[in-house]
């Protein structure tokens, strides 16, 4: 047992330990990345052996932070996510910061239960995977009520929330003039849900693409929603009809696999008789037969910059709004090849 007799540890005695000033234990507590790193670790491991760890939570406590920040997420099981959690968590520890997952699956009622850990102050802030402002937690709150946000990967139609995501319109533009390129004439898109917002920032891209092309190029969107059954229905609605196009370029990689498995069946070989192309580079991109020729997203910078984005927010809370675009970089496989010279 600890002796009831001895003293708490004070920052003088960290300071002491690490052999630092005493404002230099301060800074390193309310803001680390202002600290050069072998400062930061020495004050680091004082603080452990001295056990003023819990002096450092009861400073936050006073200065009503929890040095917390939620994460909604419609489901941990999307393949992007693990990527756009790493660069989160990694930027968030070198702030000083701890990252709470919040799996809505969903459903509204879940995502009440998380946003209570803003409502009680056990988080400083929100980044936003649900492509949607909180639906709960203060539905009668303007929005500028709410903690800071940042939105990741799906904008938000709200002028007060920042964004931070691929360049979708600049990378669609990339890979339908790849396909282009390869002497596809007639390229589709096959597309998210009506209703999504990325979707129809890649449409965007895809005009782009169709529009800068030295010859006339069909405009031909095929609605999906974004499952790799969705792309097996393109193609075969598509068949029933006099031309189909030699390429797809598809709103994402689930997409394209779809795509790519009703051609197999219906008895053509991807890339010699149809090329394919998607969009994100899940982890499975690489293991399909053929290797997916897609578009990447930085998933990992796309979380650092959206946690650094809302760590300066937090300590400048009149900032203005900022969107971040980051480049998205077409990784060239084997569903994609030359048009077929009989066509």
């Amino acid at each position: 047992m600890a002796n009831p007799d001895e003293k708490s540890a004070t920052i003088e005695d960290v300071a002491r330990l690490a052999g630092v000033s005493i404002a230099t234990v301060s800074r390193t507590i309310r803001k680390p990345e202002k600290v050069a790193e072998a400062t930061r670790k020495k004050v680091t491991a004082a603080i452990a052996r001295t056990g003023y760890t819990a002096n450092a939570m009861a400073q936050n406590l006073r200065m009503q932070r929890s040095k917390m920040v939620l994460v909604l997420t419609p489901s941990i099981a999307d393949p992007n996510f693990p990527g756009i959690l790493i660069g989160i968590e990694k930027t968030a520890i070198e702030r000083g910061y701890g990252v709470l997952i919040g799996n809505t699956d969903g459903d509204i009622s879940i995502e009440e239960t998380h946003m209570k850990f803003l409502s009680t102050g056990m988080a400083d802030g929100l980044i936003l995977l649900t492509g949607h402002t909180p639906v709960a937690g203060w539905p009668k709150s303007p929005l500028r009520s709410f903690p800071p946000m940042v939105a990741v990967g799906r904008p938000i139609d709200q002028p007060e929330i920042s964004y931070v995501g691929v360049d979708d319109v600049a990378a669609s533009k990339v890979a339908t003039e790849y396909l282009i390129s390869l002497g596809h004439k007639e390229v589709a898109y096959v597309s998210g849900d009506s209703s999504d917002i990325v979707s129809d920032l890649r449409y965007k891209g895809y005009q782009a693409g169709l529009a800068e092309s030295s010859v006339t190029m069909r405009d031909w969107r095929i609605e999906g929603n974004g499952s790799s059954e969705s792309g097996r229905a393109a193609v075969e609605r598509l068949f029933i009809k006099d031309t189909v196009p030699t390429a797809f370029f598809c709103y994402n990689d689930h997409t394209a696999i779809g795509v790519i498995a009703a051609l197999t069946l219906r008895g053509y070989r991807v890339p010699e008789d149809f090329s394919v192309l998607g969009f994100d580079d899940v982890p499975f991109a690489s293991h399909v037969a053929p290797g997916l020729t897609t578009i990447r997203q930085p998933r990992t910078k796309i979380g650092e910059a959206a946690m650094k984005l809302l760590l300066d927010t937090l300590e400048n809370p009149r900032a203005p709004a900022q969107q971040r675009l980051l480049h998205g970089d077409l990784v060239i496989r084997h569903s994609a090849a030359a048009r077929p010279r009989d066509l």
